[in-house]
């Protein structure tokens, strides 16, 4: 094995343990040697992204893709990071351009429609979302996907046969619920859409329950009197309300 092979083969070894900072004291090793290896910017790059340093991860998945730009495995890398850095667009971008290439990764499709969702482009996400049910009806990511921005462009119908599709495919899945839930509320279902609200605040924790409360307590002061408004301003009583079932939309 050539010097560069094994110290490769180290780095290798380094990363599949999980040894991410052996990783960057490998690699710096490398680079200081050989700026342009694009093996040891790859395993850079991708120990960054597994310690959350996202912006570094992106620079070097973009050396490793500048030095060999006809490696599919660095462009992946590269949308990955831009993603994880928050850079959805570009992001996107990326992962059409990996599509592109090759039609039949529906993976990278569904990617595609995810990033365009974060980016707050609903009809890209909506174009790529129905290409990758195209190439597969049972794709549940795609039809996720595309529950997801039809719902955000108004599409009350379509959002409503998309997400029911996600939710036969991922059963008990919560993103699938939550979609089920505002295509309910967009085509008017609003006791079915208080009814998914409630049950997904009652399962999830953290942000994603907060997210959903948010959108019960929207929809039962639309619905509700004056005292019923006045409960749904107040966060902690709505939920409190909601958990023991007094909230409640007919």
């Amino acid at each position: 094995m050539t010097r560069r092979g094994t110290a490769l083969a180290s780095v290798q070894e380094a990363f599949d343990r999980g040894d991410h900072q052996a990783v960057l004291r490998l690699t710096e090793s490398i680079l200081a040697e050989r700026p342009g290896d694009d093996a040891a910017h790859e395993f850079r790059a991708r120990s960054l992204l597994a310690l959350g340093r996202a912006e570094e991860a992106e620079r070097h998945a973009s050396d490793a893709v500048r030095l060999d730009p006809d490696e599919i495995r660095y462009r992946e890398l590269l949308a990955q990071a831009l993603a994880a850095g928050g850079a959805h667009r570009d992001a996107a971008v990326e992962y059409r351009r990996l599509a592109l290439n090759d039609p039949r990764q529906a993976a990278w499709i569904v990617a595609e429609a995810a990033e365009r969702l974060d980016a707050a482009q609903a009809t890209e996400a909506v174009d790529a979302a129905r290409r990758a049910v195209r190439l597969d009806p049972r794709n549940a990511a795609g039809q996720l996907a595309l529950a997801q921005g039809l719902a955000r462009i108004g599409d009350a119908r379509g959002a409503l046969q998309a997400a029911g599709s996600a939710v036969e495919l991922l059963p008990g899945d919560p993103a699938a619920r939550e979609a089920l839930a505002d295509a309910h509320w967009l085509s008017g279902q609003e006791a079915a859409a208080f009814s998914d609200f409630r049950g997904l605040a009652m399962e999830l924790s953290g942000p994603a329950r907060e997210r959903v409360l948010r959108k019960a307590r929207a929809l039962y002061s639309r619905r509700a009197g004056p005292f019923g408004r006045v409960l749904a301003a107040v966060p902690w009583a709505f939920a409190v309300a909601l958990r023991r079932g007094w909230a409640q939309v007919g």
